[in-house]
């Protein structure tokens, strides 16, 4: 019939990204590539420096470790294909492309969602159970609370991605993003879409909403705990423990619940790649930045690498 011969029409997409800036393309161009390369850096660092430091070994660097490996691969996802984008002015993405890109990126996505929520679960176990925390969080507890996150992240790409992408797709193909993301690619589906949205939405709402209320229930927790230690110096270090921590989770999750749990006749095509830019783009690089800056111990393991590989003046 003559809708099947449509369906198929479609072999690639057109990803307009930030190609109405046209006098800024050399511009975006070194600040993306300058944040890619500092975000994969920084990271990687965390990653040797966590692998190698005898006084990293604890729960809390474990996940840390996976963290930025994680980071490494979720702006790998984007990025350098935003750059070939810029640099050549070339915009096609086949369509398995797309797919494959959109599956990585709820991949690494839903992972972080995961992991966030573990990580929560040790400052728990380390403020609130000290001295149950060996036990709580043993070496194969952290595995497995790594590996379920991996796990959980591979169900969210293979849910969303062959669902979405075995729909038809008859034209337009203008995708106003600089990546294959759910919502725009959802919206140049032929035909009734609501059961997709339904489905991303619940879906979204599980994976967002339980690990957040995770989150939430951690931290309320050990704020009771903190308020009950007697001296201020006890209390800020506990929460200083935390903050890291939080402030990734207020970034991450914020930008994720924005763009994720809503209707699609709200997508603003004007706005919504700035958001998706702070959360594919922008948070990975702050997490080495807030984790070393704000981490005594990541510091001075930093130094003791540094003083090892650069022999010391005479």
């Amino acid at each position: 019939g003559r809708m099947s011969a449509n369906t198929s029409m479609v072999t690639e997409f057109l990803l307009l990204g930030f190609s109405h800036l046209a006098d800024l393309q050399g511009l975006l161009f070194s600040v993306f590539l300058t944040i890619y390369l500092l975000t994969v850096a920084g990271n990687f660092l965390i990653v040797v420096l966590v692998s190698t430091d005898a006084a990293l070994q604890s729960p809390m660097y474990f996940f840390l470790r996976t963290l930025s490996a994680l980071e490494i691969g979720y702006t790998s996802v984007t990025v350098p294909l935003l750059l070939h984008h810029l640099l050549t002015g070339r915009r096609h993405i086949s369509r398995s492309g797309c797919a494959l890109q959109m599956f990585f990126f709820l991949f690494f996505g839903a992972t972080e969602c995961c992991l966030l929520a573990a990580m929560a679960y040790d400052r728990y176990a380390a403020i609130c159970e000290p001295l149950r925390y060996p036990l709580l969080l043993s070496h194969r507890v952290c595995l497995q609370l790594a590996g379920s996150a991996w796990a959980c992240g591979v169900l969210v790409g293979l849910g969303h991605t062959p669902f979405i992408f075995s729909l038809p797709f008859c034209g337009p193909n203008t995708i106003p993003q600089f990546f294959c993301e759910i919502q725009p690619v959802l919206q140049l589906v032929c035909g009734d879409t609501s059961l997709n949205e339904l489905q991303i939405i619940l879906a979204t709402a599980l994976l967002i909403l339980c690990p957040f209320g995770l989150i939430l229930g951690s931290y309320g927790r050990i704020l009771v705990t903190i308020f009950r230690i007697p001296s201020v110096a006890g209390r800020r270090k506990a929460f200083s423990t935390c903050s890291s921590h939080l402030i990734m989770v207020s970034l991450f999750y914020g930008t994720a619940l924005f763009i994720y749990i809503r209707p699609k006749a709200s997508y603003d095509p004007a706005t919504d790649p700035l958001v998706s830019l702070f959360y594919a783009v922008v948070t990975p690089i702050l997490n080495p930045i807030i984790y070393s800056l704000r981490n005594t111990e990541v510091k001075a393991a930093l130094k003791r690498t540094i003083q090892k590989t650069v022999p010391m003046e005479i």
